[in-house]
């Protein structure tokens, strides 16, 4: 389903590229807050994590519900309540102090994030182009998230010493009234894909496509990836300080995470037009559990933490553009904003488990270790549950025609 204006399509992914930026960064690195806050409000560490994990949560269960009403109504007005209430989310997390209220914090940014993050940006310009560019496009878009992951990260460490951890948290909420304008120009070409006969149709999508093996195994392996990205964003910097670095090598480890997913992101949408999708997405899992275990059986430094960022960053989110392009080319165009939602609350599952598990292990042990090891098997596991997967059109595809 494509649009012939080609002017308003390349507006639109730029501004699509531009709500990627603003909405990814700051949600994704918020973990360079954690030990500041908890040492300076006397927290332990499941506190923040609990927050960061129910946030991933809510933002996978939010994302399945924009995704139905952007296919209904378009893209760009769901985008822009997501923006408004991660404002509204992101003001109460730098307000409060009591731990309840934070932790309950995560459900208003959680909801927000996921009404306005990339995955609704990318599957919005993967619909208004052709197939031949679809992979590239969804790459694109990602490499936009991971830019202002690298942009983020150091710069909530600056913001934090230059002015300190509340008042940085402003600065973070008021970021995201910039996606606003941005809409604008998504709302010229993101159209309804959705045909009209209320959620009956939407409840046949969604009951075929759990019945189509290829989707069910997309939906359990990108638990996996929720789980290692939510962990590692979320405890990595407190790893590295608790090993006596400098807080600024936690942020630059992040920063680095995002600049070198750009060129996986970019990589990753290349290889899904040249490759087997299903192959590639295999080999990132694999290598990320390669990854991982060289990084702990290795002696930590600056070097370590560096080539570790570099290596992660690029097999960071390009598992984003692959999976999304499979939803697409198995399942069709449709319902894809709806069946990639639901897909993206199995990672935001992992999420929730990844981010809060993190720091109960640590509150209960003083150590990582435990959760290291998890990250390695669950990425062997998700090696092998992508393999079966089919790459042509599945029945839903094949009745809406729309792939």
């Amino acid at each position: 389903m494509t649009t012939d204006n080609p002017s308003a399509v390349t507006a639109a992914i730029v501004a699509g590229c531009v709500v990627a930026f603003v909405s990814f960064g700051f949600a994704a690195t918020f973990g360079v807050f954690l030990r500041p806050m908890s040492q300076d409000l006397g927290w332990g560490r499941e506190v923040f994590s609990l927050s960061m994990a129910i946030q991933a949560l809510c933002w996978g269960i939010a994302q399945p519900l924009a995704g139905m009403v952007a296919d209904r109504q378009g893209s760009a007005r769901v985008l822009a309540f997501g923006a408004v209430v991660s404002a509204l989310g992101f003001l109460m997390r730098g307000t409060v102090t009591d731990p309840a209220l934070f932790v309950a914090s995560g459900l208003i940014v959680g909801a927000g994030t996921g009404a306005c993050s990339f995955p609704i940006v990318i599957i919005a310009l993967g619909k208004v182009v052709s197939q031949a560019r679809r992979s590239f496009i969804l790459g694109l878009g990602t490499a936009a998230a991971s830019t202002s992951m690298f942009v983020a990260a150091p710069a909530s460490a600056w913001l934090i010493g230059l002015l300190g951890w509340q008042p940085a948290i402003f600065v973070i909420a008021a970021s995201f009234l910039l996606i606003l304008p941005a809409c604008l120009f998504i709302a010229r070409v993101s159209v309804p894909t959705a045909p009209a006969g209320g959620d009956a149709k939407f409840g046949y999508a969604i009951s075929t496509a759990f019945k189509d093996r290829s989707y069910v195994l997309l939906f359990f392996g990108f638990f996996v990836c929720g789980f290692h990205v939510s962990f590692i964003q979320t405890h990595l910097p407190a790893f590295i300080e608790d090993r006596g670095m400098a807080a600024q090598i936690g942020a630059w480890s992040l920063a680095v995470i995002g600049l070198f997913n750009i060129a996986g992101s970019f990589f990753s949408g290349w290889s899904g037009q040249a490759f087997s999708k299903k192959n590639v997405l295999s080999g990132i899992y694999f290598a990320r559990a390669l990854v991982i275990a060289a990084f702990i059986l290795m002696p930590l430094s600056q070097g370590s933490v560096l080539i570790f960022s570099a290596f992660m960053g690029i097999l960071w989110l390009s598992t984003v553009p692959l999976t999304t392009g499979l939803i697409a080319q198995t399942q069709g165009l449709t319902f894809l904003s709806t069946l990639a939602g639901l897909v993206f609350l199995s990672h935001q599952a992992g999420a929730f488990i990844g981010a809060w598990l993190g720091g109960r292990i640590f509150d209960l042990h003083q150590d990582y270790a435990p959760m290291w090891w998890a990250a390695i098997a669950l990425g062997l596991l998700a090696t092998l549950l992508h393999l079966p997967i089919r790459e042509t059109p599945g029945k839903l595809a094949q009745e809406t025609n729309t792939a």
